[in-house]
């Protein structure tokens, strides 16, 4: 059976993606606390060490990743590198180090967000995180070796967290993360490489 690792699988979304995935792969979860590896995606080394304890892989699948939320006003450098260091250099730094993993013709599939293209407010450092892994996978897919596809998928708020984030989405129309979760098999198991699928 192909393996796949999903970093962020014990998630709301990693965990649908987790019940999709699980009839046709190996499915084994990363995460910092949880999951069957733990994993730290601000440090380059403990990014190596859970590739070393993992092995080969057909897929590597991001379903979270930390990003600063508050006002611009009164935000810092220091602010601002949680969302570089956690979503954006995190999932950057784990294709790097990850492709020598990553079996022929697998794939890597990185998550975004809709505030990318639909701004909130408290949201810009979160949204240039996200636009910079999108423009970080349609380049690679340009790159990667062997066959090796890749491609971000960016979810819209959740029907399931709705109650928790609808102060913040005022007027978007939340998906149901069963939805959300089939673009991360399309990804996964399609031919497709270089895209953006938002689940809007």
């Amino acid at each position: 059976m192909k393996k796949a690792l999903i970093i962020g699988g014990y998630g709301t979304i990693g965990s649908a993606v987790t019940e999709a995935l699980k009839e046709s792969y190996d499915v084994i979860t990363a995460g910092r606390t949880q999951g069957d590896v733990h994993v730290d995606m601000n440090s380059i080394k403990s990014i190596k060490e859970m590739f070393e304890t993992v092995g080969k892989v057909d897929a590597v699948i991001f379903t979270a990743g930390a990003a600063y939320f508050g006002p611009l006003e009164g935000m810092t450098p220091e602010n601002n590198l949680i969302s570089i260091s956690g979503k954006l250099l995190g999932q950057v730094n784990t294709v790097l180090l990850g492709t020598e993993y990553v079996n022929d013709n697998g794939s890597f599939t990185l998550v975004t967000g809709i505030m990318m293209d639909d701004p909130i407010y408290q949201g810009a450092s979160a949204a240039m995180a996200n636009g910079g892994v999108r423009a970080f996978a349609k380049s690679a897919a340009l790159e990667l070796p062997r066959g090796i596809r890749i491609n971000t998928v960016s979810p819209n708020v959740l029907e399931e967290s709705w109650d928790n984030y609808q102060e913040l989405f005022v007027g978007f129309n939340p998906v149901p993360v069963a939805k959300v979760a089939n673009a991360f098999v399309k990804s996964v198991q399609g031919l497709q490489t270089g895209e953006s699928y938002e689940v809007y």
